[in-house]
């Protein structure tokens, strides 16, 4: 009767367990169309990225004129070989470095301070500059080194180069194959250098909170970590002692056994 008993509350105890693993492992539990609702009235179907010091920006100015866009177009240039002095233009145009003042200098009008812009942004701020020079210029930009880096307990940690500009941690967790089994959801860890200034947020993938969350749009050079929960932290950490010690348990165990049998 008293091992019946101890066996229903071991297995009542593994469901349990089980239960609220699950719900760990879940990503946005109670998400419904009731709350969906919710986050939209938060949510930042806008959001643009924005300039930072240290970006590389492609910038094109094209018009009804070509000769008049020409000068605000410079074409990558090197040496034809080494020691030469004749000029080899690439088909691909130069791009500008956003440098540690947030400034860039562009062909025939100098000097832009860029950084703390969405890209909207810098696009009118150019186009105000280069009025004098054109008539109605279109100005694209596009960012050339835009990254982020995703670590820890996922299928394939490494840095990831974004093309579209637009990023949330999902879309960044997605690139690296997900979080293992053994990843945190309710912890995640975005790292973001602002204007010199690293700021830190924890995410709960397990609410429906993120998608109000300012970090739920990832910025270039964002860095997503993922901590290994416990299992994983005393499993990495202990395994070479569990190892030892299971072999000394072993040992005493088969030498008390021969003492025993031999006594007998």
């Amino acid at each position: 009767m008293k091992s019946k008993i101890i066996f229903t509350i071991l297995v009542v105890s593994t469901l349990f367990y089980s239960c609220v693993s699950q719900k760990k492992v879940a990503y946005f539990n109670g998400v419904n169309a009731g709350s969906a609702e919710e986050i939209n009235k938060s949510f930042q179907t806008n959001h643009e990225a924005t300039i930072v010091n240290g970006d590389m920006l492609s910038i094109t100015v094209t018009g009804l004129d070509p000769l008049a866009v020409a000068p605000f177009n410079l074409p990558l240039v090197s040496y034809a070989t080494p020691g030469s002095d004749q000029l080899y233009s690439a088909p691909t145009l130069q791009s500008y470095l956003v440098d540690v003042n947030g400034i860039i200098n562009f062909p025939v009008i100098g000097d832009i301070k860029l950084s703390g812009l969405t890209k909207s942004e810098a696009i009118k701020l150019i186009s105000q500059k280069l009025s004098p020079y054109l008539k109605d210029p279109i100005v694209t930009i596009q960012f050339m080194n835009y990254r982020v880096t995703v670590l820890g307990e996922v299928l394939r940690p490494g840095q990831y180069v974004i093309n579209n500009e637009r990023v949330t941690v999902l879309d960044a967790l997605g690139l690296a194959g997900d979080m293992t089994i053994y990843g945190v959801r309710h912890n995640v860890l975005v790292t973001r250098e602002n204007n010199g200034r690293l700021e830190f947020a924890r995410l709960n993938l397990n609410s429906d909170d993120v998608f109000k969350s300012p970090y739920f749009y990832l910025q270039q050079n964002d860095v997503v970590y993922v901590e290994p929960n416990k299992v994983k932290s005393v499993a990495s950490q202990n395994f070479s002692l569990y190892l030892s010690s299971l072999s000394t348990v072993a040992t005493v165990s088969a030498v008390i056994y021969s003492i025993t049998s031999n006594a007998k």
